[in-house]
């Protein structure tokens, strides 16, 4: 996105404000806004375990003063134990069968580039 002001110019500029339109899922920005939901979840959860996102089922997008993205996310438990604040790039899927684990998340992840503030007003995980 060009960023000029408070104006953002989609590079995909066939969208018009308001309108949710679906998103390349591998697009780096989305990534991005799914790692968002990921730290979301992982603060609010009670598991000794970091999760992290292994595959974005589906992703919109919406011009809304920013961007929004509502985000299908699939999540799973990492090796890395939540008190080592680990980077989870660095953090592997859980191998031991016993605690592999599998979330299906949704995800809303707000982001207004010039301001560079997130909002997630949604994220539910089952």
């Amino acid at each position: 996105c060009v960023v000029s002001g408070t104006h953002v110019t989609p590079s995909h500029s066939t969208i018009r404000p308001g309108f949710p339109v679906p998103v390349n899922t591998n697009n780096p920005e989305v990534r991005k806004a799914a790692r968002f939901g990921v730290y979301r979840y992982n603060n609010s959860s009670n598991d000794l375990f970091l999760f992290k996102e292994s595959q974005i089922k589906k992703a919109m997008v919406q011009i809304v003063r920013g961007l929004k993205y509502m985000l299908h996310v699939e999540i799973k438990r990492t090796m890395c134990e939540k008190r080592d604040h680990s980077s989870l790039d660095s953090c592997h899927f859980q191998r031991e069968k016993s605690l592999q684990r599998m979330l299906r998340c949704y995800f809303e992840v707000w982001i207004t580039p010039w301001t560079h503030e997130v909002h997630i007003p949604v994220a539910h995980c089952h």
